[in-house]
Protein backbone atom coordinates (compact mmCIF):
# COMPACT_ATOMS: atom_id res chain seq x y z
CA UNK A 1 0.00 0.00 0.00
CA UNK A 2 1.34 3.44 -0.91
CA UNK A 3 1.98 5.58 2.17
CA UNK A 4 1.31 9.29 1.80
CA UNK A 5 3.53 11.59 3.84
CA UNK A 6 1.15 14.19 5.15
CA UNK A 7 3.58 15.96 7.48
CA UNK A 8 2.20 17.43 10.73
CA UNK A 9 -1.13 16.10 11.93
CA UNK A 10 -3.65 18.04 9.79
CA UNK A 11 -6.32 17.51 12.43
CA UNK A 12 -4.72 20.43 14.24
CA UNK A 13 -6.36 22.61 11.60
CA UNK A 14 -9.82 21.96 12.96
CA UNK A 15 -10.92 19.89 15.91
CA UNK A 16 -14.50 20.60 17.04
CA UNK A 17 -15.13 19.85 20.70
CA UNK A 18 -18.59 18.37 20.86
CA UNK A 19 -18.69 18.48 24.66
CA UNK A 20 -17.54 22.05 25.32
CA UNK A 21 -18.69 24.01 22.28
CA UNK A 22 -21.58 26.02 23.69
CA UNK A 23 -22.13 28.27 20.70
CA UNK A 24 -25.29 26.32 19.99
CA UNK A 25 -27.25 24.03 22.29
CA UNK A 26 -28.33 20.63 21.01
CA UNK A 27 -32.01 21.48 21.33
CA UNK A 28 -31.47 24.40 18.97
CA UNK A 29 -30.60 22.14 16.03
CA UNK A 30 -33.24 21.07 13.52
CA UNK A 31 -35.60 23.89 14.46
CA UNK A 32 -38.39 23.54 11.89
CA UNK A 33 -40.67 26.08 13.56
CA UNK A 34 -38.80 29.38 13.37
CA UNK A 35 -35.58 31.01 12.30
CA UNK A 36 -34.16 33.12 9.49
CA UNK A 37 -34.16 30.22 7.01
CA UNK A 38 -37.57 28.72 7.82
CA UNK A 39 -39.41 29.96 4.69
CA UNK A 40 -36.77 28.48 2.38
CA UNK A 41 -36.79 25.23 4.33
CA UNK A 42 -40.58 24.90 4.34
CA UNK A 43 -40.87 25.58 0.62
CA UNK A 44 -38.27 22.90 -0.15
CA UNK A 45 -40.14 20.33 1.94
CA UNK A 46 -43.49 21.34 0.47
CA UNK A 47 -42.20 20.61 -3.04
CA UNK A 48 -40.63 17.37 -1.84
CA UNK A 49 -43.76 16.12 -0.12
CA UNK A 50 -45.92 17.04 -3.08
CA UNK A 51 -43.79 15.36 -5.73
CA UNK A 52 -42.07 12.41 -4.08
CA UNK A 53 -44.42 9.59 -5.08
CA UNK A 54 -43.80 5.89 -5.61
CA UNK A 55 -43.80 6.36 -9.39
CA UNK A 56 -41.41 9.33 -9.13
CA UNK A 57 -38.94 7.34 -7.02
CA UNK A 58 -38.97 4.42 -9.46
CA UNK A 59 -38.21 6.79 -12.33
CA UNK A 60 -35.29 8.34 -10.43
CA UNK A 61 -33.81 4.90 -9.80
CA UNK A 62 -33.86 4.25 -13.53
CA UNK A 63 -32.21 7.61 -14.25
CA UNK A 64 -29.44 7.59 -11.62
CA UNK A 65 -28.70 4.02 -10.50
CA UNK A 66 -26.72 3.27 -13.67
CA UNK A 67 -24.03 5.81 -12.69
CA UNK A 68 -23.65 7.06 -16.25
CA UNK A 69 -23.67 10.82 -15.66
CA UNK A 70 -20.01 11.60 -15.03
CA UNK A 71 -16.53 10.31 -14.22
CA UNK A 72 -14.66 12.04 -11.41
CA UNK A 73 -12.51 11.45 -8.35
CA UNK A 74 -14.12 11.50 -4.93
CA UNK A 75 -12.22 14.57 -3.72
CA UNK A 76 -13.34 16.49 -6.79
CA UNK A 77 -16.93 15.51 -6.05
CA UNK A 78 -16.58 16.69 -2.45
CA UNK A 79 -15.12 20.02 -3.47
CA UNK A 80 -17.87 20.52 -6.04
CA UNK A 81 -20.18 20.99 -3.05
CA UNK A 82 -18.58 24.43 -2.70
CA UNK A 83 -21.29 25.37 -5.17
CA UNK A 84 -24.17 24.03 -3.08
CA UNK A 85 -26.08 25.46 -0.12
CA UNK A 86 -28.64 22.95 1.14
CA UNK A 87 -32.06 24.63 0.98
CA UNK A 88 -33.61 22.13 3.40
CA UNK A 89 -31.18 22.73 6.26
CA UNK A 90 -32.41 25.10 9.00
CA UNK A 91 -29.01 25.10 10.74
CA UNK A 92 -26.49 26.33 8.17
CA UNK A 93 -26.30 28.69 5.24
CA UNK A 94 -22.82 27.96 3.92
CA UNK A 95 -21.53 25.56 1.23
CA UNK A 96 -21.96 21.86 1.90
CA UNK A 97 -18.24 21.13 1.41
CA UNK A 98 -17.45 22.71 4.81
CA UNK A 99 -20.05 20.52 6.51
CA UNK A 100 -18.31 17.46 5.02
CA UNK A 101 -15.01 18.28 6.75
CA UNK A 102 -16.76 19.34 9.98
CA UNK A 103 -18.50 15.98 10.21
CA UNK A 104 -15.38 14.00 9.38
CA UNK A 105 -13.25 15.81 11.94
CA UNK A 106 -15.86 15.34 14.65
CA UNK A 107 -15.81 11.62 13.97
CA UNK A 108 -12.00 11.51 13.91
CA UNK A 109 -11.88 13.11 17.34
CA UNK A 110 -14.25 10.53 18.83
CA UNK A 111 -13.26 7.49 16.73
CA UNK A 112 -9.56 7.84 15.83
CA UNK A 113 -9.27 4.09 15.19
CA UNK A 114 -12.06 3.93 12.58
CA UNK A 115 -10.73 5.59 9.45
CA UNK A 116 -13.63 4.25 7.35
CA UNK A 117 -16.06 6.01 9.73
CA UNK A 118 -14.16 9.27 9.29
CA UNK A 119 -14.35 8.87 5.51
CA UNK A 120 -18.10 8.28 5.68
CA UNK A 121 -18.38 11.57 7.55
CA UNK A 122 -16.52 13.28 4.75
CA UNK A 123 -18.46 11.82 1.82
CA UNK A 124 -21.95 11.25 3.24
CA UNK A 125 -23.51 14.23 1.42
CA UNK A 126 -21.64 13.91 -1.88
CA UNK A 127 -24.80 12.56 -3.52
CA UNK A 128 -26.03 16.15 -3.45
CA UNK A 129 -23.98 16.66 -6.60
CA UNK A 130 -27.21 15.65 -8.37
CA UNK A 131 -28.34 19.23 -7.74
CA UNK A 132 -25.38 20.44 -9.78
CA UNK A 133 -26.69 18.33 -12.67
CA UNK A 134 -30.04 20.15 -12.62
CA UNK A 135 -31.94 17.83 -10.27
CA UNK A 136 -34.18 20.08 -8.13
CA UNK A 137 -33.12 20.27 -4.50
CA UNK A 138 -36.40 18.77 -3.29
CA UNK A 139 -35.28 15.54 -5.04
CA UNK A 140 -31.79 15.70 -3.55
CA UNK A 141 -31.68 17.09 -0.01
CA UNK A 142 -33.67 16.84 3.22
CA UNK A 143 -35.06 14.05 5.37
CA UNK A 144 -36.10 10.85 3.63
CA UNK A 145 -39.13 8.61 4.18
CA UNK A 146 -40.61 5.46 2.62
CA UNK A 147 -42.99 5.76 -0.30
CA UNK A 148 -45.67 3.18 -1.03
CA UNK A 149 -46.97 3.09 2.55
CA UNK A 150 -48.48 5.46 5.11
CA UNK A 151 -46.56 8.69 5.69
CA UNK A 152 -45.86 8.68 9.43
CA UNK A 153 -46.45 11.67 11.70
CA UNK A 154 -42.77 12.12 12.55
CA UNK A 155 -41.97 13.28 9.02
CA UNK A 156 -41.01 16.96 9.01
CA UNK A 157 -44.01 19.21 8.22
CA UNK A 158 -46.22 16.11 7.94
CA UNK A 159 -49.47 17.92 8.70
CA UNK A 160 -49.42 20.57 5.99
CA UNK A 161 -47.29 19.48 3.04
CA UNK A 162 -48.65 16.17 1.72
CA UNK A 163 -52.16 17.22 0.73
CA UNK A 164 -51.25 17.50 -2.97
CA UNK A 165 -49.24 14.26 -3.12
CA UNK A 166 -51.22 11.76 -5.26
CA UNK A 167 -50.08 8.84 -3.09
CA UNK A 168 -51.81 10.43 -0.09
CA UNK A 169 -55.08 9.71 -1.88
CA UNK A 170 -54.19 6.16 -2.98
CA UNK A 171 -55.85 3.70 -0.61
CA UNK A 172 -53.36 0.87 -1.16
CA UNK A 173 -50.49 3.13 -0.10
CA UNK A 174 -52.17 4.48 3.03
CA UNK A 175 -51.81 1.49 5.35
CA UNK A 176 -48.95 0.84 7.76
CA UNK A 177 -47.42 -1.69 5.39
CA UNK A 178 -48.72 -0.42 2.04
CA UNK A 179 -46.98 -2.38 -0.72
CA UNK A 180 -44.53 -4.01 1.74
CA UNK A 181 -44.60 -7.03 4.03
CA UNK A 182 -43.98 -7.17 7.75
CA UNK A 183 -40.25 -7.00 8.60
CA UNK A 184 -39.32 -7.14 4.92
CA UNK A 185 -36.13 -5.17 5.55
CA UNK A 186 -35.22 -1.65 4.52
CA UNK A 187 -33.34 -2.98 1.52
CA UNK A 188 -36.74 -3.81 0.01
CA UNK A 189 -38.28 -0.43 0.90
CA UNK A 190 -38.27 2.41 -1.63
CA UNK A 191 -37.27 5.65 0.06
CA UNK A 192 -38.05 9.14 -1.18
CA UNK A 193 -35.35 9.88 -3.72
CA UNK A 194 -32.34 11.84 -2.54
CA UNK A 195 -28.61 11.98 -1.99
CA UNK A 196 -28.53 9.09 0.50
CA UNK A 197 -29.71 6.42 -1.91
CA UNK A 198 -27.78 7.90 -4.81
CA UNK A 199 -24.39 7.87 -3.05
CA UNK A 200 -25.08 4.36 -1.75
CA UNK A 201 -25.65 3.26 -5.35
CA UNK A 202 -22.43 4.98 -6.45
CA UNK A 203 -20.47 3.18 -3.72
CA UNK A 204 -21.89 -0.20 -4.71
CA UNK A 205 -21.51 0.42 -8.45
CA UNK A 206 -17.82 1.29 -8.04
CA UNK A 207 -17.11 -1.59 -5.62
CA UNK A 208 -15.87 0.73 -2.89
CA UNK A 209 -14.65 -1.15 0.18
CA UNK A 210 -16.39 0.83 2.93
CA UNK A 211 -17.76 -1.63 5.54
CA UNK A 212 -21.44 -2.44 5.69
CA UNK A 213 -21.98 -0.22 8.74
CA UNK A 214 -20.67 2.72 6.74
CA UNK A 215 -22.89 1.93 3.78
CA UNK A 216 -25.90 1.95 6.11
CA UNK A 217 -24.85 5.36 7.42
CA UNK A 218 -24.64 6.67 3.88
CA UNK A 219 -27.94 5.15 2.80
CA UNK A 220 -30.09 6.05 5.81
CA UNK A 221 -28.52 9.04 7.57
CA UNK A 222 -31.39 11.29 6.42
CA UNK A 223 -34.07 8.79 7.48
CA UNK A 224 -34.89 10.74 10.66
CA UNK A 225 -38.34 9.20 11.18
CA UNK A 226 -36.53 5.87 11.69
CA UNK A 227 -33.25 6.56 13.44
CA UNK A 228 -34.45 9.47 15.60
CA UNK A 229 -38.18 8.85 16.11
CA UNK A 230 -38.54 5.05 16.03
CA UNK A 231 -41.04 4.93 13.19
CA UNK A 232 -41.18 2.27 10.46
CA UNK A 233 -39.78 -0.42 12.76
CA UNK A 234 -42.46 -2.75 11.42
CA UNK A 235 -40.63 -2.77 8.09
CA UNK A 236 -37.19 -3.54 9.60
CA UNK A 237 -35.53 -6.94 9.76
CA UNK A 238 -32.83 -8.09 12.18
CA UNK A 239 -30.03 -6.65 10.05
CA UNK A 240 -31.63 -3.19 10.07
CA UNK A 241 -31.92 -3.31 13.85
CA UNK A 242 -28.25 -4.31 14.19
CA UNK A 243 -27.23 -1.41 11.98
CA UNK A 244 -29.47 1.19 13.64
CA UNK A 245 -27.01 2.03 16.47
CA UNK A 246 -24.33 2.75 13.88
CA UNK A 247 -26.62 5.15 12.01
CA UNK A 248 -27.54 6.81 15.30
CA UNK A 249 -23.88 7.19 16.24
CA UNK A 250 -23.19 8.80 12.88
CA UNK A 251 -26.10 11.19 13.31
CA UNK A 252 -24.48 12.82 16.35
CA UNK A 253 -21.64 14.07 14.20
CA UNK A 254 -23.69 14.85 11.11
CA UNK A 255 -25.89 17.14 13.18
CA UNK A 256 -23.92 18.54 16.10
CA UNK A 257 -20.67 19.46 14.30
CA UNK A 258 -22.45 22.12 12.26
CA UNK A 259 -20.92 25.46 13.18
CA UNK A 260 -20.03 28.82 11.66
CA UNK A 261 -16.43 28.01 12.65
CA UNK A 262 -15.25 26.71 9.28
CA UNK A 263 -12.35 24.26 8.93
CA UNK A 264 -9.13 24.90 7.02
CA UNK A 265 -9.93 22.53 4.18
CA UNK A 266 -6.55 22.80 2.45
CA UNK A 267 -4.76 21.55 5.56
CA UNK A 268 -7.16 18.65 6.00
CA UNK A 269 -7.33 17.43 2.41
CA UNK A 270 -4.08 15.38 2.35
CA UNK A 271 -5.19 13.19 5.25
CA UNK A 272 -8.63 12.56 3.79
CA UNK A 273 -7.21 11.93 0.34
CA UNK A 274 -5.28 9.04 1.91
CA UNK A 275 -8.57 7.56 3.14
CA UNK A 276 -10.16 8.02 -0.26
CA UNK A 277 -7.21 6.23 -1.83
CA UNK A 278 -7.77 3.34 0.57
CA UNK A 279 -11.54 2.87 0.26
CA UNK A 280 -12.76 4.48 -2.99
CA UNK A 281 -9.72 5.23 -5.13
CA UNK A 282 -9.33 6.50 -8.64
CA UNK A 283 -11.92 7.87 -11.00
CA UNK A 284 -15.44 6.82 -10.07
CA UNK A 285 -18.54 6.53 -12.20
CA UNK A 286 -21.40 8.76 -11.05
Amino acid sequence: MRVINIGPDPSLAYRPNLETDKTKEKEDYRNFKSGSLIDRVFNTYKLMHTNQTLDFVKKKHSVWAGCNHDHKRMMDAIMSLDQLVDESDPDVDFPNSFHAFQTAEGIRQAHPDKDWFQLVGLIHDVGKTMALWDEPQWAVVGDTFPVGCKFQNSIVFRDNTFMDNPDEKTTSYNTEYGIYESNCGLDKVLMSWGHDEYLYRVMKFNNCSIPEQGLYMIRFHSFYPWHSHGDYMHLCNDKDLRMLPWVQEFNKFDLYTKSTELPDVDKLKPYYQSLIDKYCPGILKW
